[in-house]
């Protein structure tokens, strides 16, 4: 015989209902609010609290409707006026929230991490900044977390610490402003040469010199209290400082057997042609500069070689002969030259042991 299913007919669901959840006395109680109206509440953008509450009744569990007693109200609230204890409730319980919602807050919050690990990191061949989408993929790689209950800032610092134990990214500086009287200027510039710091510019007034100079932001409290003690004055003039040019940002090059397709024996020739003429021609131009004089070449600490001028150096960054040592360089391999890169090209990109060991 068949069981017929009853179905309850006066029951009253609550829907479209954000939960905001108090334990106190040894018991729960809940309130039922209007959903993306408890934050405005806190932060004080909404007023009328009968816009946040749904009703100003106190649950023991909003889903099922279960109403709390008022000896347990009074027991732990010393009244049993329901509108009081609800206000107390949104202001000190713990909102609860959907699957869905709390997946939507925590990758925003995710990104805004993401924003401020781009904002105060660099490159430290380039000093430039990595996309977002990089910052984010190697989040993914360090199998980054999201803690709701901290602040993006915090982790976002927490973020960098790890990020610069397997990859190339460091701080981008802080730009300093530093007056300070020239018989002192001494000590400074010992701890400043112990710091690593840079001096970007010095201008001398009567007794006084002032120094413009960029450093790690962990430093900066005791370079503080260094120029408080040395009776200077300090100024921040930029928070964090990335290099100028034309190019805007730097990615880091994946290089998988999941990224990369399949590319026919011809079109992988005529890649490598078109490399070799951009390797000759920056060799070219590189020893055209040579000639001419060597104060204004730059040098590719990533590559250990001379590129040219302001110009051929941005373009340098672009070539595959970069791209190839950078790879090598976050597997602790040494660089090669323009000719050893052609020729490790021609025969070892298209390997899958080679994929293999530069991928990350």
């Amino acid at each position: 015989m068949s069981k017929t299913i009853v179905q309850p007919v006066g029951q009253k669901r609550l829907t479209n209902v954000a939960v905001v959840r108090l334990k106190k006395h040894g018991t729960r109680f809940e309130i039922a609010c209007f959903k993306n109206k408890v934050l405005s509440w806190r932060s004080s953008v909404e007023k009328d609290i009968d816009e946040v509450l749904q009703s100003h009744t106190v649950y023991t569990n909003v889903s099922k409707g279960v109403l709390a007693k008022s000896k347990d109200l009074i027991a732990a609230f010393g009244t049993d006026d329901q509108t009081k204890i609800c206000v107390e409730i949104l202001e000190k319980g713990e909102l609860q929230v959907a699957g869905k919602e709390r997946e939507a807050q925590l990758s925003s919050q995710f990104r805004d991490i993401a924003t401020i690990v781009m904002q105060k990191t660099v490159n430290p061949e380039t000093k430039r900044p990595y996309t977002i989408s990089m910052i984010e993929r190697l989040m993914h790689e360090i199998h980054f977390a999201v803690d709701p209950h901290s602040s993006s800032k915090k982790q976002a610092l927490e973020v960098i610490h790890q990020l610069q134990k397997n990859y190339p990214i460091k701080r981008s500086p802080m730009r300093l402003r530093i007056t300070i009287s020239q018989q002192n200027f001494p000590s400074l510039l010992e701890k400043i040469n112990a710091w690593d710091a840079e001096i970007v510019s010095k201008e001398e007034s009567g007794s006084q010199l002032c120094a413009i100079c960029e450093m790690d932001p962990g430093i900066f409290r005791e370079c503080d209290g260094l120029v408080r003690n040395l009776q200077g004055r300090l100024e921040i003039l930029a928070v964090s400082v990335h290099a100028e040019g034309d190019s805007g940002v730097d990615h880091f090059d994946e290089l998988n057997e999941e990224s990369l397709p399949s590319i026919p024996k011809e079109h992988t020739d005529a890649s490598v042609l078109q490399l070799s003429d951009t390797l000759q021609k920056q060799s070219v131009s590189t020893k055209s500069k040579n000639v001419e004089g060597e104060a204004k070449q730059s040098k590719c600490s990533t590559c250990n070689a001379l590129v040219g001028d302001a110009k051929q150096y941005r373009e340098h960054f672009k070539s595959e002969w970069h791209k190839h040592n950078l790879k090598r360089k976050t597997r602790n391999l040494p660089p090669l030259s323009a000719d050893e890169c052609l020729g490790d090209l021609e025969v070892g990109c298209s390997s899958k042991d080679d994929l293999k060991e530069y991928s990350f």
